[in-house]
């Protein structure tokens, strides 16, 4: 199996040389295969936002190497690094972070713009998207109409909308009650396996994480498979 995520004892900490110095991470090795679902569990605080951050390009590591559908993109240029997130990142959190002033397709519609892509078809991407997880009629809703559960699928939609290779996820259902949660995990993976792209998402919920195609732990700053 081709590896979409690589990550090679990766480290990282917090306030260098000080008293109060941090270690988050320590050497931790990782990879997710193409078209992979891989959960990762954590307690608060263990570094797991963090690791998602480093793997997503939005933060880097002191030691160690990333590498994404093959390519080693430990040491880009912010130009690069913004570039790849854009085309080959997807990002979800525990809360949706949606635009209150544009509806539910244009949330979805407005990274695809961005990327270059065509108002028609952005706008054909995004109903496409809503439509697998059963939020289409709600396409000309602002997020302050939706619920919590359809303005988390409008969020996940939003980033699937550039066609990643990765999808990265941080407490995806965190923010909502039990019923909920398990009925928009449900629509989410129904986006991913939809699509073929491959997954880490991390999750307190056990249940959740048994569903998914491989468990693995961060504890004391290393991955426990």
């Amino acid at each position: 199996m081709n590896n979409t995520l690589s990550l090679t004892n990766i480290r990282k900490g917090y306030n260098h040389g000080k008293p109060n110095e941090v270690q988050v991470l320590r050497g931790v090795d990782l990879t997710v295969g193409q078209g992979e679902v891989v959960a990762l569990v954590a307690p608060s605080g263990a570094g797991k936002s963090t690791l998602l951050h480093i793997a997503g390009l939005l933060d880097t590591a002191d030691e160690g190497r990333v590498e994404i559908a093959g390519q080693d993109v430990t040491d880009l240029p912010d130009r690069k690094r913004t570039a790849m997130r854009r085309a080959d990142v997807g990002f979800i959190y525990q809360f949706h972070h949606l635009l209150p002033e544009f509806s539910a397709a244009e949330n979805i519609i407005l990274p695809q713009l961005a990327n270059g892509v065509s108002q028609t078809d952005a706008h054909a991407q995004a109903i496409a998207l809503m439509d697998t997880v059963g939020v289409a009629h709600r396409a000309d809703h602002r997020p302050a109409a939706l619920s919590g559960g359809e303005q988390q699928r409008v969020a996940f939609c939003r980033a699937l909308a550039n066609k990643p290779r990765l999808l990265l996820a941080d407490e995806p259902t965190g923010n909502l009650d039990p019923d909920t949660s398990d009925r928009v995990f449900d629509a989410l993976m129904t986006l991913v396996r939809s699509t073929g792209l491959s997954a880490l998402i991390a999750t307190h919920n056990l249940d959740l994480a048994a569903r998914m195609d491989r468990t693995v732990k961060l504890d004391a700053g290393q991955i426990v498979v």
